[in-house]
């Protein structure tokens, strides 16, 4: 059964992260080539109750690239709401060029590497990485709202500057 939209207790939601790491004109990237988000993406995560957000994006850098961050600058945040699932996905972006460490050889969610910003978009990505891309270089803040409807192949998409 589908929640009205005054009844948003049975609504679930999920909570994720993704941070642009970039170093003058090259960007971090993950080669991920398993589940259904497969392609090149900035590493990012799951955000794990009770952690807060930033931490959160932290700590995914780190397990993923090998790599601390910090000064982490929010950039925005995605919203995709699936009626039919009942479940909202919030992800948060952030960008930063403070780092130290060394990549990592391997990792479970996919090989980091430096790219070339410049090239970068010609890398296979996910619609939505390849929306958010050059949001992240973008003056001010963002909200991508992505809704897809019950009985709907498609989802309807917008994106707000704030």
């Amino acid at each position: 059964m589908r929640p009205s939209r005054q009844d948003t207790d049975m609504v679930e939601h999920k909570i994720y992260n993704m941070v642009m790491v970039h170093n003058e004109d090259q960007v971090l990237l993950l080669d991920r080539q398993h589940d259904d988000f497969s392609g090149f993406i900035p590493p990012g995560g799951k955000v794990d109750f009770p952690e807060s957000l930033t931490a959160s994006a932290i700590r995914e850098v780190k397990e993923e690239t090998g790599l601390d961050v910090w000064n982490l600058e929010y950039k925005g945040v995605q919203h995709y709401v699936n009626e039919e699932q009942n479940v909202r996905y919030l992800i948060f972006y952030y960008v930063t060029d403070s780092f130290t460490g060394t990549l990592l050889a391997d990792s479970r969610e996919g090989n980091p590497s430096w790219f070339q910003k410049s090239e970068a978009m010609e890398l296979p990505m996910q619609d939505v990485v390849r929306t958010v891309f050059p949001l992240f270089f973008q003056e001010g803040t963002f909200e991508l709202y992505l809704h897809a409807e019950v009985e709907a192949s498609d989802y309807t998409e917008e994106i707000l500057h704030t």
